[in-house]
């Protein structure tokens, strides 16, 4: 038996009731509860890891707050979140080959791959019997874990931060750059212009922009992470001098403010998450031909916008959701070359992971927030773990 946070369908429902459903009054450190978890039998190709860090993720909100789907409900009442960490390998069956104890890994999140890689489900929220890894120890099989590159320059905190988020920038970020050259060639068009959103995911999808030439820009609330993509190029623009968009007047003074920073052209591609406040704005300062491109479904499932001015414009929107095995190990080349993540200024403990939770749903983080999980570090990573 190892320590396990869960989250329950009665625990949504309890706090659910308490707030009259008032999600913005939800508590998640309510919902989010440390459990105890009997590990399964080790199987032939699978690994028996002892989690070191975690990461918090987005995902983990929808599950305790039941707003697009009461998941925890569907997976039978109960569910064991977290499927971005990093871990020591304590034994391997006997058809392991890619690891070996004493190895450093990482995960991903890709539980289902479809035939073309990507995930019909995703590990430790929709696909069944999955379970996460906001524990002190778990099973796994080989195929959910990537060999951690400990000397790819970063720490080990900030190593922990990019299992999940650094595939799905490498997702989007290919797809719209893809659509984009289908309407407008290399040759007519050589460095665009690139918006990114918010948090940890935009950040690294803007890194990849500009190390491939292209002008970023960054529009958050948070001066910390605006002034980390400075000291790397991207421009930044603080998104509370425009009260998060909650009216026209803003969206057009933000627009207004993206024309003056790109020459009057606006912004060829734009990561946003195709819904709540920042889905207008992201389409306002679009430029023609340009590519609005999302993941995940934070605010709701639905989304409305004018499609006959999208169509006039030749505005494409792209949702997507995950990489694919062999996109998340390319990604993984990228760790401290390309992707340098800015990670939250407090390190969590395992005892504090509900309020690192709460504190991301709030969005007072400084970065992604990260969770030590093991008090006591291999001897491998020791001399990265500030």
């Amino acid at each position: 038996m190892v320590r396990a946070y869960a989250i329950t369908a009665d625990a949504v429902a309890a706090e659910r009731a308490r707030v009259n459903d008032d999600l913005d009054q939800v508590d998640i450190s309510r919902v989010v509860q440390l459990d105890s978890l009997e590990l399964p039998k080790m199987g032939p190709n699978d690994v028996h890891l002892r989690i070191l860090a975690a990461s918090g993720e987005h995902n983990v909100d929808h599950a305790a707050l039941a707003d697009t789907v009461n998941i925890a409900q569907l997976r039978g009442g109960k569910m064991y979140p977290g499927n971005s960490a990093l871990g020591e390998v304590v034994s391997v069956g006997e058809n392991v080959t890619r690891l070996k104890p004493g190895d450093i890994a990482i995960t991903h999140c890709n539980g289902d791959p479809d035939r073309f890689g990507f995930p019909l489900r995703i590990w430790a929220y929709d696909k069944p019997d999955s379970i996460g890894w906001y524990a002190e120890e778990s099973v796994v099989g080989e195929w959910q874990l990537i060999p951690a590159p400990l000397d790819c320059g970063l720490n080990l905190w900030e190593i922990a931060a990019l299992p999940l988020r650094a595939p799905t920038a490498y997702h989007l970020w290919r797809r719209a750059l893809g659509i984009f050259r289908v309407k407008v060639s290399r040759e007519h068009l050589s460095e665009i212009n690139v918006l990114g959103f918010g948090g940890g995911v935009s950040e690294l999808f803007l890194m990849l922009a500009k190390h491939e030439g292209h002008r970023a820009f960054f529009c958050s609330g948070s001066p910390e992470r605006r002034a980390a993509l400075e000291k790397l190029g991207i421009t930044g623009i603080d998104q509370k001098k425009y009260n998060r968009f909650a009216g026209r007047d803003d969206i057009k003074g933000f627009t207004a403010e993206v024309k003056k920073l790109t020459g009057g052209e606006g912004m060829h591609v734009v990561c946003d998450m195709l819904r709540g406040p920042v889905f207008p704005a992201g389409i306002a300062a679009s430029a023609r031909q340009g590519v609005n491109v999302s993941a995940g479904w934070q605010l709701s499932k639905s989304i409305t916008y004018d499609s006959a001015g999208a169509s006039v414009k030749q505005l494409t929107l792209d949702h997507t959701h995950y990489e694919t095995l062999v996109g998340c190990a390319a990604a993984t080349e990228l760790y401290g070359k390309v992707f340098k993540p800015t990670v939250h200024k407090e390190i969590y403990a395992f005892e504090d992971l509900p309020r690192a939770m709460v504190e991301m749903h709030k969005n007072t983080v400084t970065g992604i927030p990260i969770i030590r999980i093991a008090k006591d570090l291999p001897a491998s990573v020791r001399s990265i773990a500030p």
